[in-house]
């Protein structure tokens, strides 16, 4: 999953979810500026006459952003209050369906703006994204601040048992009197107030964090020479010399920030002090003391975040968000921590001595550091299981890995997918499919943007243009995928590590959440779950391109077409959990300060850098293993919806792993029985039904943690 995988945009209704990502807060009354004048033929002020109704994006210009924005607030809130007004008994049918027919228009430019700015990012955008996400904010408050909105939700929720609803309607008034609730409708007007600028400067320092963390990742290049490449295979070369001729660098190859890119270097440079250099400048970024620093914004996000959990009546953060989600504490989700922490911990060790080992012939008297556990992991991993990571590469190739995750899709749920090139889109790399089902009914598009570039934030992520709904007609969702691998040169294959390909299937497992989405309520739609539910149809994906089966169908070498031998699958698979004890401490010790920031219950003063040393101290991390993410550029947390929540990848982890042993029990990794369980409780079923017994009606029981502790080599001996 890299640590970026999963950043989703979701705009559908003012569900909690989206309030957390952008903050909350009062509307003034003026919301016109005076730079953003009318701009003739505004795209957003008509009808979008292209398939599908997709975005039209080669119409749509920078200045057509803030008049659409001004214009779709005015029409929501003119929804919200003949709603909040009218003088009728409140009813499911004039309140909840109402509210979620609301803010079409708002739905729609937001969509396409917040997707933009996260792939197509320049100063202009954003500054516009500085002034539209406070009056976003401020828009989505006066909403949950609306008492007599409120008051006749209050009256629907009262009232919902005997009012002959269906699940799905009984499951909206729930959540949307909940997400009310947890949001302060229930404050008194001051409290509101305080409560409301709270969330507005959130939602600015936000916006700042992911900014600063772009340009900071993108303020760093390693330009080298050809005596500088030495171990780095022919790929990696080839990337490099790309990036210098897109920086008018003839003759030079230049490393970035972009895990594509500085990753293999960290494996195959035979120069520590060019893989220390590289590694600084990945595990540094937004805390170099310059313009794009996050240091102070970390500490001022954890203490709002104090004071409004405390507002909201829960202990601290970390209570309050967990309330609304599987694990419903705190306590649960720290237990999981603390159960996979001390076998990776020994794990890791282990390792450790093999790296030792490596390091014997280079001359070396010194210990491992940080810098140097991927480059000889990679030694100890050619000469345990005779793989080598850059051969593997030929075998994943960005076509052939499209083909299998939709040739999956087929033998699971019956979909196909047809490339449209008649689709606008943003940039001339993407990608666009039509999604039909097994009747040859079109469900959908499905996007796909694979290549990094320098407007592009990292990681991966799956994000919608529009979500999937009944309630408006049939509304036909608009998914897409967003990658960061190296693009090659003209005429080249684009090749992935194999870790490339696993999170390749990660996000379209969400993009099938989004596009096999079959409810009637747009809150309800697709991903709009808790965090640690959202990631199970994502991560029991992953899986299928790890199975023998598909590796020799779709491995393909790039050059020769030769099939993958059983040989090297033997092999990979013999290497499934090598290295498992570093990656899981990176993973957990991020997760472990995450939860650490969101149990404080004082405001106080907050040095990052002490911060993170002293929770991890506590908890014995190996000096040689840092977190994976970082605060400072901790997005997921700091600018994202995964705040006290990042544990939700291991907590779905559970679930994929165990999950998946049903189609394993069933000798057939695409039994039809089980695979039907699973698009009808899991995949298709958005937030409509519990999420435990979602899980438990798939499998037929409830999850356990074996299969974790299985995959990641940890299960007892």
């Amino acid at each position: 999953m890299q640590l970026s995988r999963l950043q989703k945009l979701s705009f559908s209704g003012l569900a909690l979810t989206a309030l957390l990502l952008s903050g909350c807060s009062r509307q003034k009354e003026e919301t016109a500026t005076a730079e953003a004048a009318p701009v003739a033929a505004n795209p957003f002020f008509e009808t979008w006459d292209t398939p599908f109704g997709a975005p039209p994006f080669a119409e749509i210009k920078i200045e057509h952003f803030m008049p659409a924005f001004e214009q779709a607030f005015k029409e929501h809130k003119a929804e919200i209050d003949a709603i909040a007004n009218s003088n009728t008994e409140p009813t499911f049918e004039n309140t909840l369906e109402q509210k979620e027919l609301a803010g079409a228009a708002l739905n729609r430019v937001s969509g396409v703006f917040f997707s933009l700015a996260r792939t197509e990012s320049n100063d202009e955008i954003q500054a516009l994204q500085s002034k539209i996400s406070p009056m976003l904010t401020r828009h989505n408050n006066d909403i949950l601040f609306n008492q007599a909105l409120f008051e006749r939700i209050e009256k629907v929720y009262e009232t919902r048992k005997e009012a002959g609803l269906n699940p799905e309607q009984t499951r909206l008034v729930e959540r949307i009197y909940n997400d009310y609730v947890r949001a302060g409708a229930k404050l008194d007007a001051a409290a509101r107030e305080e409560l409301a600028k709270i969330n507005e400067r959130i939602s600015t320092l936000t916006t700042t964090f992911s900014q600063n963390q772009l340009n900071d990742t993108r303020n760093f290049i390693m330009v080298l020479e050809e005596s500088d490449l030495d171990g780095l295979p022919q790929s990696l070369r080839d990337a490099a010399a790309s990036q210098a001729k897109l920086r008018d660098m003839p003759g030079k190859y230049v490393i970035t920030l972009n895990r594509s890119s500085v990753e293999p270097f960290l494996q195959y440079s035979t120069r520590p002090d060019l893989r220390e250099k590289a590694f600084n400048g990945w595990a540094l970024r937004g805390d170099n003391g310059n313009e794009f620093d996050n240091n102070a914004i970390v500490g001022e996000i954890v203490n709002l975040r104090i004071k409004r959990a405390k507002m909201l009546g829960y202990k601290h953060h970390s209570d309050y968000v967990l309330s609304n989600t599987m694990a419903e504490t705190p306590e649960a989700a720290m237990k999981l921590l603390k159960k996979v922490w001390e076998p990776a911990l020994k794990q890791a060790e282990k390792e450790k001595g093999w790296l030792k080992e490596q390091m014997t012939p280079d001359g070396f008297d010194r210990g491992i550091k940080a810098h140097d556990w991927r480059f000889y992991a990679e030694k100890v991993r050619k000469e345990k299981f005779d793989l080598d990571q850059g051969e593997i590469a030929q075998y994943f190739e960005l076509n052939n890995m499209i083909e299998a995750k939709f040739y999956v899709a087929k033998r699971l749920f019956g979909l196909t997918f047809t490339e449209r090139n008649d689709i606008p889109v943003y940039n001339e790399v993407v990608r666009v499919w039509e999604v039909k089902d097994a009747g040859g009914n079109s469900i959908g598009l499905f996007f796909g943007d694979y290549y990094a570039r320098s407007t592009k934030r990292t990681g991966a992520w799956m994000s919608s243009f529009r979500v999937q709904q009944k309630l408006a007609g049939d509304v036909k969702p608009l998914v897409m995928n967003n990658m960061n691998l190296n693009k090659p040169a003209e005429g080249e294959p684009t090749l992935m590590s194999y870790s490339d390909a696993v999170t390749l299937f990660h996000e379209f497992g969400h993009a099938l959440h989004g596009l096999l989405s079959n409810v009637t309520y747009p809150t309800l739609a697709g991903t709009n779950t808790p965090r640690d539910w959202v990631e199970f149809p994502a991560q029991i994906y992953e899986h299928f391109i790890a199975q023998p089966y598909m590796l020799k169908k779709f491995a393909r070498h790039y050059e020769t077409g030769a099939e993958m031998s059983d040989d090297m699958i033997k092999r990979i698979k013999a290497a499934s959990t090598f290295n498992q004890g570093f990656a899981t401490v990176e993973y957990i010790a991020s997760a472990l300060v995450d939860m650490a920031y969101h149990q404080l219950t004082e405001v106080q003063d907050i040095d990052v850098r002490a911060f993170e040393d002293k929770v991890l101290t506590e908890y014995n991390k190996p000096e040689e293993i840092i977190m994976r993410h970082r605060s400072t550029h901790f997005g997921h947390i700091f600018a994202g919806g995964y705040h006290s929540a990042y544990y939700a990848y291991m907590w779905s982890e559970i679930l994929d792993a165990d999950g998946f042993d049903a189609f394993v029990e069933a000798d057939d990794i695409f039994d039809k029985e089980t695979a039907d369980r699973l698009y009808k409780y899991v995949f298709s079923k958005g937030d409509s039904l519990n999420y435990l017994d979602a899980y438990t009606k798939f499998r037929g029981r409830a999850p356990t943690t074996d299969a974790l502790l299985r995959n990641r080599g940890f299960a007892p001996e």
